[in-house]
């Protein structure tokens, strides 16, 4: 579990306090706001609240758990509540157990749950599940009332005292908060029902009461708030004191026990006891009594503390102790504490006169410069002259620093501090008081005429030897301890004692001063620490107040202590108004006319700084602009350098290019020379072949022609019978036979029109590409220089293909004359082939299925050369994209070799074919005829 700590002003969270372990159910905070305890079931924690850190922790045993643990109202003590009914009271500082109240009597034995003290720390109230109230006397440490609540209780839910502004902290009315949701408002030392509030149908949860005792509100049963006014509820409370005249009456000699002190509560009139002629007469003496001491009253101070007794117990230390310090300031100024006062003058917020403070007053502490701040705009807030007051921070910083915790006490201290011990201050502003330097010099001249002839002698004023000390409280010139010492003299002593500390300051440093002769040393000792015993000076200052004349004493000039009034706060109007006014209005006009230079400066700073961006993005620009301009240059010599090196490069390209292709045309006049003999050589030899075979096949027809012309004569009659069979046969056979002839001619057209296509179409792919080629730079056009050679090779290539066709052509149409010739005689040996007419059929099948296996091989001729097509286009293409490239130039030479081998043997299986076929015919001259 942690703590956070929030600023209530700026909403900012100003630090975070780890150390619980379980949920933390009270905060109790000390009354100077230094330390804080806070309390969970297993422990209880001490924190100082100006680092945020703890200071102690109180640890106890599991079996025994705390109960509350709290700060008494005005003191030093903590008192910590347990569960097994031990309430122990430590101190703060040492945590030195000061003393533990005994245990409660067995007749009225209760466990302790709620708990409440007076504000004046002298009573607590315990209560718990019983319907009994336990009164502690703190001072005697022991039990001094057990008061029974009405039978309706049950048990004790919530305890509260109802403050008084009578009662100087002593409260006597009791909140009591029972089971059955109502509270019930007891007098303590009446034991009277004052009056509830709550009821069964709407019962209360609980409840608070606010610091002055007017309201009380509360949180119902159902949800709901509720806020009740105490004046319309009882006229018990904030009755003026009674008379101080009251009847003393015998104490019974019986000693008091347990039982005695438990008193009933009722609800009818107090008893009051008969007056008699011997009680007057007692109370005419005690009336005379008191008038001879009314002189005294002016020393009784609002906490019961006496001011004499206090200035014997301060003469007699020379302080007052560290612990009760505060506490006893408070009572010296007899501070109001006026919580709704204060609040509506922090409400306004930071005065405009302080919203720079940090630039003049640069103060290392955050917190306390925050409350400083807010101190000085609540005094600005109070009265307009403490807003051009500038010695106004000074005067209050030490006391802003003592009491940072708390900013009420803190401006109340001041403002107590301005209205008695800084009269008559403002009467000359905006100039030093010169009236009160005045005082001051006439007293130094009355004492030590010797110190002011010397200061007069070099021109030393009291705005330098006095004012200095005034305005900072003497802050400056005393350390920590040494201040709170003179200030404890200071508070409780008239308003004139601060003007004699100055004299006396003055005189105790005598010898030093009389040694100074240049003005900076004598504002260098004014404005910092010496080396001076304060309690002389105290002394001294109490010498003073003593011999001091009437006629120039301070104290007939300045009024007496007036503390500040309940309620609201007096007004402060004890300085020339018109002053004031015409410095504000002059204050306000210069501030106009600041904002006006202010703005005006603010646009032609502006002005300036757009000049100066623009001069600087001009420069930048120009600078950017020289530095492209040098890479410019750079990058131009790079791209001349790259650009004589590409020269270079192609200049060698070109080079290896010529060589390439001097190479290339080599390669090709020689594989064209080289195909060109062997085709040579292949159709020399074919035609000696075809020469011998015709030759052989004339001789052996000659041969054959005479062995059947014996048999023609025999059978020329039979033929001339079967002569029309036949001849209708024949026709029939021939018609079949020119469909498939025309049919072959038609496929052979077809093909020849497929091949041409792609012949055209490899020219057209290549006129584009050259003409794409023609289009880009020089290296381009070698490509298309490649490419019209290949497509020049390819074009020779077909001429020659196509030269070949027309001397097979050329040899088809002799051979088929000698046909048409033979066919004339063959006619003649028809009849003899009759016989053998069931052999050639079966012959006829063989050369049909060998047909058949022709054409196969041709379509495989054909897509051959279809493919070498193909593949010779996607090589221009390739090589216009890519001339330079030696694995295709490889590639394609290996493919003519390869193609140069598949013409040759196309052209072997071609003369093998013809050859066979010749053959054929020789053998068959009847089926040739046909």
């Amino acid at each position: 579990m942690f703590l956070t700590c929030v600023e209530t002003v700026t909403k900012e969270l100003v630090s975070w306090m780890r150390g619980h372990e379980s949920s933390v159910f009270s905060i109790s905070v000390h009354a100077s706001g230094k330390y804080a305890i806070t309390t969970s079931s297993d422990t209880a924690q001490l924190w100082d609240l100006d680092t945020f850190q703890r200071k102690r922790k109180l640890n106890i045993r599991q079996s025994v758990g705390i109960q509350k643990v709290f700060f008494l109202p005005l003191s030093n003590t903590i008192l910590s509540c347990f569960k097994d009914n031990s309430i122990f009271a430590w101190e703060c500082d040492t945590l030195f157990c000061k003393y533990q109240l005994p245990a409660p009597p067995e007749s009225s034995s209760i466990l302790y749950r709620v708990f409440a003290v007076t504000r004046d720390g002298r009573i607590l109230a315990a209560g718990g599940k019983s319907n009994h109230l336990h009164l502690w006397c703190l001072e005697a440490a022991q039990l001094f009332r057990i008061i029974q609540m009405p039978t309706k209780v049950r048990a004790i839910r919530h305890l509260e005292f109802l403050p008084d502004s009578f009662d100087a902290g002593s409260n006597q009315v009791l909140g009591v908060l029972s089971q059955d949701g109502i509270m019930r408002f007891v007098n303590i030392q009446t034991c009277k029902l004052l009056f509830e509030i709550g009821s069964l149908d709407e019962g209360i949860s609980s409840s608070i009461i606010s610091p002055h005792g007017r309201y009380i509100a509360s949180i119902m049963e159902n949800g709901s708030l509720n806020i009740y006014s105490v004046q319309a509820l009882t006229q018990e409370i904030n009755k003026p004191p009674p008379p101080l005249v009251k009847v003393i009456e015998d104490l019974p000699k019986s000693k008091l026990s347990s039982s005695d002190l438990k008193v009933k509560i009722t609800s009818g009139r107090v008893q009051r006891p008969a007056t008699s002629r011997e009680s007057k007469m007692q109370t005419r003496i005690l009336k005379q009594d008191l008038t001879g001491n009314f002189e005294n009253k002016e020393n009784e101070l609002s906490d019961g503390l006496n001011k004499k007794r206090l200035q014997i117990l301060l003469k007699g230390y020379g302080e007052y102790p560290t612990k009760y310090r505060m506490f006893i300031w408070r009572s010296l100024l007899q501070l109001p504490e006026n919580h709704t006062a204060f609040s509506s003058l922090i409400d306004k917020g930071t005065h405009v006169a302080f919203l720079n403070l940090q630039k003049k007053y640069p103060i290392k502490s955050r917190k306390l410069l925050r409350v400083l701040q807010r101190t000085l705009s609540a005094l600005a807030h109070w009265s307009a002259i403490f807003s051009d007051t500038p010695y106004l921070p000074l005067l209050a910083f030490p006391f802003v620093k003592l009491f940072q915790n708390n900013q009420l006490i803190c401006f109340e201290v001041v403002a107590t501090l301005i209205i008695n011990w800084c009269q008559h201050w403002f009467e000359y502003f905006p100039n030093p008081p010169i009236n009160i330097l005045s005082m001051i010099e006439n007293i130094l001249a009355f004492h030590d005429k010797e110190l002011l002839q010397h200061f007069i002698d070099h021109d030393i004023t009291s705005q330098l030897y006095a004012w200095p000390l005034l305005e900072t409280v003497f802050s400056e010139v005393l350390t920590r301890e040494e201040w709170l010492k003179l200030f404890d003299n200071v508070f409780s002593n008239h308003p004139s004692f601060l003007l004699m500390t100055v004299v006396a300051y003055n005189v105790c440093s005598r010898a030093p001063l009389l040694n100074c002769k240049l003005k900076d040393d004598f504002e260098y000792f004014f404005h910092h620490r010496n080396n001076l015993d304060i309690n002389v000076v105290v002394r001294e200052v109490y010498h003073l107040m003593e011999t001091t004349p009437t006629d120039i004493h301070p104290d007939s000039m300045l009024d007496a202590f007036v503390a500040l009034t309940k309620g609201q706060y007096p007004v402060f109007n004890q300085y020339p108004k018109f002053i004031v006014d015409y410095q504000t209005q002059e204050r306000e006009r210069i501030r106009n006319d600041e904002l006006d230079y202010l703005r005006e400066r603010q646009t032609v700073e502006d002005m300036q700084a757009e000049v100066d961006q623009q001069r600087a993005e001009d420069e930048a620009w120009h600078q950017k602009q020289e530095l492209l301009r040098k890479a410019e240059e750079t990058r131009r010599e790079i791209l001349l350098q790259e650009e004589e090196k590409m020269i270079q490069q192609r200049q060698r390209l070109a080079a290896v290019k010529r060589e390439l292709k001097l190479k290339e045309i080599h390669l090709q006049d020689s594989a064209r020379r080289r195909f060109l003999k062997t085709q040579q050589d292949q159709r020399e030899m074919e035609l000696r072949r075809l020469d011998d075979e015709i030759g052989r096949k004339v001789h052996m027809r000659d041969q054959e022609i005479a062995a059947t012309a014996r048999d023609l004569e025999m059978r020329q009659l039979e033929l001339e019978s079967q002569k029309r069979l036949y001849e209708k046969n024949l026709t029939r056979n021939q018609e079949a036979v020119a469909k498939e002839v025309r049919e072959d001619v038609d496929a052979y057209r077809r093909k020849m029109d497929l091949e041409e296509h792609m012949f055209h179409k490899l020219i057209e792919t290549d006129q584009n590409q050259s003409q794409k080629t023609q289009k880009v730079i020089e290296e381009n056009l070698a490509k298309a220089e490649q490419a019209c050679l290949n497509a020049d090779w390819q074009i020779h290539t077909l001429h020659k293909q196509k030269c070949d066709d027309l001397q097979r052509n050329e040899c088809y149409q002799e051979v088929a004359k000698l046909l048409q010739e033979n066919r004339r005689k063959e006619i003649e040996v028809l009849n003899a082939m009759m016989v053998e007419e069931a052999k050639k059929r079966k012959e006829a099948e063989e050369k049909e299925f060998y047909l058949r296996s022709e054409k196969k091989a041709s379509a495989l001729s054909d897509a051959s050369r279809k493919w070498f097509l193909q593949q010779e286009i996607s090589d221009a293409l390739e090589h216009a994209e890519n001339p330079y490239n030696k694995v295709s130039l490889n590639r394609r030479t290996m493919e003519w070799d390869a193609m140069e081998q598949n013409l040759m043997e196309k052209v072997r299986n071609l003369r093998k074919r013809l050859t066979a076929q010749a053959r054929n015919r020789c053998q068959t001259p009847g089926l040739l005829a046909t």
